[in-house]
């Protein structure tokens, strides 16, 4: 019988937290109505979505990659190793892979990457609720720890609002050290902390 699982990630674009991927088998005789790419969808639709997949899928697993782990690799590379891991941690062999995207990460499975995957699979599409929920969540929860930079709002991404407060507060160790608006922010705060008379 085959297994097909869907991957997908969330978190490459902001300024903060991890990398978060989610690797999803559905189950054939138990399909999901209403799956689709997790930015289409609401807060509370995502939220009830991905009850349901944990509940029906087959096999499901959410994975990250680290902030330090972003830094060292790149973003790209920390995505595919989210990736892997999701996959690695299902508890149900798949037959095949596909990841939303134009990339797969080095799996030991047949991989197929698949442009706007996330609209167009329903495995995909369930990963990509997995991901972006779990992330979500993880955003809330560092929110109420660091309440200055506004992160249960706009979720790490770079707004005006968050570059204002990044500036303000400078960059905790939460940051992605390599990307370009939090590297200024890090060279501009060394700047002030130099000793001009040392």
């Amino acid at each position: 019988m085959e297994r097909l699982c869907g991957v997908d990630e969330a978190g490459r674009g902001p300024l903060c937290g991890p990398v978060v991927a989610a690797a999803v088998i559905l189950d054939p005789a138990r399909p999901i109505a209403g799956l689709a790419d997790s930015k289409k969808l609401s807060a509370a639709r995502r939220e009830a979505l991905a009850r349901t997949i944990k509940a029906q899928a087959l096999a499901w697993h959410i994975a990250e990659a680290s902030v330090e782990e972003i830094d060292r690799l790149n973003i790209l590379h920390a995505s595919m190793l989210a990736m892997q891991r999701a996959v690695a941690g299902l508890n149900l062999r798949p037959t095949r892979v596909q990841v939303d995207g134009n990339r797969c990460p080095a799996l030991d499975l047949p991989c197929e990457a698949v442009v706007r995957g996330d609209s167009l699979v329903a495995e995909i599409s369930a990963a990509s609720i997995l991901a972006k929920t779990a992330r979500d969540a993880l955003l809330v929860a560092l929110d109420r720890r660091y309440p200055q930079y506004g992160l249960a709002g706009h979720k790490g991404y770079p707004t005006a609002a968050h570059l204002a407060a990044l500036k303000a507060h400078g960059a905790c160790d939460i940051y992605r050290r390599s990307f370009g608006p939090v590297r200024a922010v890090v060279a501009q705060a060394s700047l002030w902390n130099e000793d001009p008379h040392p």
